[in-house]
């Protein structure tokens, strides 16, 4: 552990976010996160139980005068994104994070560091740990597989919490409080494709889309920043049918909720073309870097000669595949009309690869919405470009948005602390992204709600970094709130 790492204050919920990050914690291989946070639990005494669907609820008694005060749930997910640079050599299932301080900043080697939801987690942790802390009766829901689907929020069962407030720490500005979020739903696709075996006079070229930014599907959709499956696709369709190229094999993106900073292609091209082809991916990717100069500087477009692909795909399932990439929605589709500055609609075209032993080509979509009517209206336009491509499409893993309740008890007191402790008036926002406020608030109707965080920035990616000081203000505003909790 890093000497300056140890100095960060505060000193407690930073040594606990460390030892999160040396467990492997991906979405959907969270054993041993879910094993170490229940033994957390249980060796300050507390009742600590594991839930059906993975979530760690731990109960603390009230502090001695505060045990009139509303019942208050403390909620973060345990699971993180795994996200690395491709040079990066790291197992998400086996190897630690390594956390590195930055300035004013905390980030990872290289690889997502999982301050996303990991700083909530370790606060809440470090509140239950402390005997100097007062606080009224406090439970803490870690919930489970948040990123890859919101399992634990879908499968916790009603009226096993006791609580009147919910207090989500996944939000991301510090100095903002979240009271309302944007719903979701998975489109996935399937194309099959008969495999060809390659012809003679051909030979293969990789291309390589790589250096994007990336970042949360969600909160950096509205960014302009580059899609690397969009590119690929707008390179082969454009050239393609000039040169006669192939697509043998696609590997784009990772993650249904990350904005896909790479995309791999095997190709097959004649060999007497492969200077024009050359030459034309040049031009094309020359002007590709020059629309997103601004927004993504790093954009690499490499072509490298490689040995010949065994096998191609069939030219009819090439064509439906590359036509509906280019034709499909991806990006914001519209803004919010009663809150300014806020997407209301987007769709992340997350990824695309292909399965050369079932030959399929899989892609997945997460579409978001504030407006349910707006999201079914979007997934209608999904589904006729898939379709007409020949392809099927699935809808699945739809979750609701979290309405603004401006009349809210728990934004009024925390305004006020904010307020009283740092001088101004918190930010009162919405956020384009899923929080499992919407799935909890489903089941426990009586729940005052509200969201708020320290300052994270391009959370889903090898990017992703946590303000430090943020985190101090965040804790100290933490602390605050459950003194100033309302009485029953």
């Amino acid at each position: 552990m890093s000497t300056t790492i140890k100095e960060l204050q505060p000193k407690a919920l930073w040594e606990i976010f460390y030892q999160m990050t040396q467990i492997p914690r991906p979405s959907r291989h969270e054993e041993k996160i879910q094993e170490w946070a229940y033994n957390f639990g249980t060796s300050l005494g507390l009742e600590t139980l594991k839930d059906s669907a993975g979530n760690i609820i731990i109960r603390k008694p009230a502090t001695p005068g505060m045990e009139d005060r509303k019942g208050v749930i403390l909620q973060a997910h345990l699971d993180m994104v795994p996200q690395k640079n491709s040079d990066k050599v790291h197992d998400f299932t086996t190897d630690p994070i390594e956390p590195v301080v930055d300035g004013d900043w905390v980030k990872a080697n290289g690889t997502t560091l999982g301050a996303d939801n990991g700083i909530g987690v370790s606060s809440i942790l470090a509140v239950l740990a402390s005997g100097e802390i007062e606080h009224g009766p406090l439970e803490a829901l870690l919930t489970a597989t948040e990123e890859t689907g919101m399992d634990g929020a879908n499968g916790l069962e009603a009226g096993i919490l006791q609580g009147d407030i919910l207090i989500n720490t996944d939000s991301e500005d510090e100095g903002e409080l979240y009271v309302g979020c944007a719903g979701g739903e998975d489109c996935t696709v399937k194309f099959r494709y008969k495999e060809k075996k390659t012809p003679k006079g051909y030979t293969g070229c990789k291309l390589s889309i790589t250096g994007l930014k990336g970042g949360h599907s969600g909160i950096d959709i509205p960014l302009g920043r580059g899609n690397a499956i969009k590119i690929f696709f707008r390179i082969l369709n454009q050239i393609a049918c000039s040169q006669k190229v192939r697509l043998s094999e696609i590997d784009g993106g990772s993650l249904r909720n990350a904005i896909p900073r790479e995309a791999f292609g095997i190709l097959a091209v004649k060999k007497s073309k492969v200077a024009e082809f050359v030459s034309e991916v040049d031009e094309l990717a020359g002007l590709i870097k020059k629309e997103l100069e601004v927004t993504e500087p790093g954009l690499t477009i490499t072509l490298e000669e490689i040995e010949k692909p065994e096998t191609i795909m069939d030219k009819t399932t090439q064509y439906n595949l590359t036509q509906a990439i280019v034709a499909v929605p991806n990006g914001v589709i519209r803004m919010s009309d009663s809150m300014p500055g806020l997407v209301e609609t987007s769709t992340n075209l997350a990824v695309t690869k292909s399965d050369t032993k079932k030959k399929t080509v899989n892609i997945a979509c997460l579409m978001r919405s504030s407006v349910d009517s707006a999201k079914e209206e979007l997934a209608t336009r999904m589904y006729a470009v898939f379709s007409l491509a020949e392809a099927k499409v699935k809808f699945s893993g739809a979750y609701p948005g979290w309405k603004p309740n401006m009349d809210s008890p728990i934004l009024k007191t925390m305004q006020d602390v904010y307020n009283h402790k740092f001088g101004r008036i918190p930010e009162i926002k919405a956020i384009h992204a899923g929080l499992e406020c919407g799935i909890l608030g489903g089941k426990y109707p009586h729940w005052d709600m509200i969201s708020f965080g320290p300052t994270i920035r391009f959370p889903h990616s090898p990017d992703e970094k946590v303000h430090v000081e943020s985190v101090q203000k965040y804790w100290d505003y933490l602390v605050e709130t459950l003194k100033n909790i309302p009485i029953k």
